[in-house]
């Protein structure tokens, strides 16, 4: 009865109108990823006000023990992600998670000084599940608005899940060693539904992949091929990348002490108030790249995208400094600008990338390249903290790294679009690129193909 059941959803989405599947796939995605940030995220709007361990602020270990196996996950999953077969992917997330949770439980029973080790073992199954669950969205006509979708969990869900574990600690009295493991107790109906959604959606139809090329799993070579191929231009955005990844995780690890700084430390639905407004202004926009066609210029509105972040990200921390900008829309217009720069990362700028370079190839493999120097920064900038600038507050060390991250940002950003259109050009004239010509017919007009600029 239960394969009958599954066999007709799975029937009904093959051949589904466009804006059903859409809505089934964004939904199951959205509330997989949502699900996961559940395990991730709660325990850092504890203060755990203890001694120093080893002469690092207890806090700050907990989250560098996460951070610290977080990546190490997602060095992992450059090999896992990108080679992992399609029929054990959910099993896969769900087994990932489990792991996860059990971590949390550790962190609630074990001593004080074995704590750090739980949140190592918490992060570490945790950075695999974002490409997992791209999987099943990539090399799609529409990728964009699915990838939006997907990406909109991780905007709302940090904030919503700590809303939650901050409310069973102020209106519970769950004890905050404790709150970690009950909030992702809470969210494990709903990962268990959610992942079995995720399963049921068909594979890339024949129109998604001459659109979007093809996309495979990868050996070794066909890893290194990608990569030596277009070293350059990778390497300078995977450097801006880890700049974006840095910020974004140090503000969401640290925001009950930025929060707190601008005078909102004892409310908790603060951290969902910016949230959702960051949702709607980011994602939004990004999702409406799903119209155009032309994969070169989907790529470069990526990085005019990615740019303009940097612009926001600077200009309204400037505006906060020196022209009175109110703090709570600051903090909206930063998450605004940061989220615009962060994001194509995740989905839509390698998504269009393998789309124009071709080859057997998938996102999943770049985003975990990205991914992996992502976490380098993250914990790079927090022992800059712990280490270099102690005395300095978290706000005040916050708004230098935004500065950094904006100019530094913005300019690896450009240069690697300099680059890429230069390579694409000469590899256009000797017919090295993928050519996607726009199918005739169908739901979806969101098809894609090389840029005519680049044909000769």
């Amino acid at each position: 009865m239960h394969q009958k059941i599954q066999s007709k959803i799975h029937h009904w989405l093959e051949r589904a109108p466009t804006f059903w599947f859409v809505v089934f796939a964004i939904s199951a995605a959205f509330l997989t990823y949502f699900s996961m940030y559940a395990f991730r995220k709660p325990f850092v709007v504890g203060h755990y006000e203890y001694s120093d361990w080893f002469g690092i602020d207890f806090k700050v270990m907990l989250i560098l023990s996460q951070v610290i196996g977080y990546l190490c996950s997602k060095f992992i999953g450059i090999k896992v992600v990108s080679s992992m077969l399609h029929n054990r992917r959910a099993i896969a997330i769900l087994a990932l998670i489990m792991f996860a949770e059990l971590a949390l439980l550790l962190f609630a029973v074990l001593p004080l000084q074995w704590k750090p080790l739980a949140m190592f073992l918490n992060g570490l199954p945790l950075g695999m599940i974002w490409g997992l669950v791209f999987s099943y969205l990539e090399g799609r006509r529409t990728s964009e608005l699915l990838g939006a979708g997907l990406s909109a969990s991780f905007v709302v869900a940090s904030g919503m899940v700590r809303s939650v574990g901050k409310s069973l600690i102020v209106y519970l009295d769950v004890p905050e060693f404790w709150m970690p493991v009950l909030t992702g107790l809470i969210f494990t109906p709903l990962l268990f539904i959610s992942v079995y959604a995720l399963s049921l959606l068909p594979e890339p139809n024949a129109a998604d992949e001459a659109a979007r090329q093809k996309r495979q799993p990868m050996t070794a070579a066909d890893r290194w091929n990608l990569f030596s191929k277009y070293w350059f231009g990778l390497l300078s955005l995977i450097l801006a990348f880890l700049l974006f990844t840095a910020l974004r995780d140090f503000r969401d690890n640290f925001s009950s002490e930025i929060w707190m700084a601008l005078g909102y430390g004892n409310t908790p639905e603060i951290f969902t108030y910016a949230g959702v407004r960051i949702a709607g202004m980011v994602l939004v926009a990004l999702a409406l790249l799903m119209f155009i066609r032309d994969n070169f210029k989907a790529f470069t509105a990526n990085h005019i995208a990615i740019i303009l972040g940097c612009v926001i990200l600077g200009g309204s921390t400037w505006a906060y400094q020196y022209a009175g900008l109110d703090s709570k829309v600051w903090m909206v217009l930063l998450g605004s600008g940061l989220y615009l720069s962060y994001i194509p990362f995740n989905c839509f700028l390698f998504d269009r990338f393998v789309a124009i370079a071709g080859g057997v190839a998938n996102a999943g493999f770049l985003i975990y390249l990205a991914d992996s120097a992502g976490y380098v920064g993250s914990v790079g900038l927090m022992l800059v903290k712990n280490f270099y600038s102690p005395d300095l507050s978290w706000l005040t060390f916050f708004i230098n790294a935004i500065y950094v991250t904006a100019t530094v940002g913005g300019s690896l950003t450009f240069i690697a679009w300099v680059y890429f259109r230069w390579r694409f050009f000469i590899d256009a004239k000797r017919g090295n690129t993928a050519s996607a010509e726009p199918q005739q017919g169908g739901n979806d007009d969101a098809t894609a193909s090389l840029t005519p600029s680049f044909k000769s």
